[in-house]
């Protein structure tokens, strides 16, 4: 795991934007499986990518619609484990219409919670090699959120993915972690390097607990 920290404006967003194509690069050259994203449709790039987005987007509709996006062919089978994965499944099935419940306009019946879990499950359910997480889990109670993290964790087994955190707890298990400001490297070392040394990294984590603050971006390899 390699993990990338910085204050905000550091680029973050910037990242998560160009990865999924909304712009491209000014210089320099993003590549997947080593082909050039330029060269990709954004049909491609985008089948690449599985996003959970802080403010998660649902369609008015139902449940099950909604996770159909994430893929055609989606079997019952399948939504149903991807929605237990999440640990939403039990939530759904407490429904008067189980997975056809609706949910209104952009999930407005849904708590924040539901709403990621939701996000997770169609995550899940699009099995894409590279994963963007932007603080997947930061609208669950404690106890959901340890599990839910078990599940993204089997989730992201063998795929790239990409985490914006708050939480100090996200960064330390990283092998390498770049710290960057403005843009550029200024730190690069294990959390217990890094945290011994009067540097960036260190006053970040002084303010780890204060989300609107500071942000953290992790990166897990293939």
């Amino acid at each position: 795991m390699i993990a990338l920290v910085g204050p905000s404006g550091a680029g973050k967003t910037t990242l998560f934007n160009l990865l999924q194509g909304f712009y491209q690069p000014q210089s320099g050259k993003i590549l997947i499986d080593g082909i050039p994203t330029e060269e990709m449709t954004l049909s491609e790039l985008r089948s690449s990518i599985a996003h959970v987005p802080q403010e998660t987007f649902l369609f008015a509709g139902s449940i099950r619609e909604n996770l159909s996006l994430a893929r055609e062919g989606i079997s019952e089978v399948e939504m149903i484990e991807a929605a237990r994965q999440a640990c939403i499944h039990d939530f759904i099935m407490g429904l008067p219409q189980g997975y056809d419940s609706g949910i209104g306009e952009r999930g407005v019946k849904l708590s924040g919670g539901q709403k990621q879990r939701i996000a997770i499950a169609r995550a899940i359910l699009k099995d894409a090699p590279i994963l963007l997480l932007d603080e997947a889990t930061s609208a669950l109670d404690s106890h959901t959120e340890s599990e839910v993290k078990q599940a993204l964790e089997h989730l992201m087994s063998g795929k790239t993915t990409i985490v914006i955190a708050h939480r100090l707890s996200t960064i330390q298990n990283a092998d390498q972690i770049i710290v960057l400001d403005e843009g550029e490297l200024v730190q690069t070392g294990t959390h217990e390097e890094l945290i011994s040394e009067n540097g960036l990294y260190r006053k970040l984590n002084s303010s780890v607990l204060k989300p609107k603050k500071s942000e953290h971006l992790y990166l897990v390899s293939k």
